[in-house]
């Protein structure tokens, strides 16, 4: 057996989340209706992985194509007023 590196292979889709004012909010826009809430970004992001697994499983077992994560991200610094 060899150390060699493993490579995770599996796609990487962006979240967004959103702080509301008594919660948070988490959606994938390239996973549509896979969105998650809670009280706090800790539970959010752990409702949101789970969310996708649930998402992905539910497209193997009625044989649909995963979609292809194509949402990229990108901060501007707004001008100086």
């Amino acid at each position: 057996m060899g150390g060699g590196v493993v490579v995770n292979d599996a796609p990487r889709y962006l979240v967004i989340v959103e702080a509301g004012p008594t919660s948070y909010l988490a959606y994938v826009p390239d996973l549509p209706r896979c969105i998650a809430a809670a009280e706090t970004r800790d539970e959010v992001e752990v409702l949101i992985r789970e969310g996708i697994a649930l998402y992905i499983e539910t497209l193997h077992q009625r044989c649909e194509p995963i979609p292809v994560p194509t949402t990229r991200a990108l901060e501007v610094a707004a001008p100086a007023a």
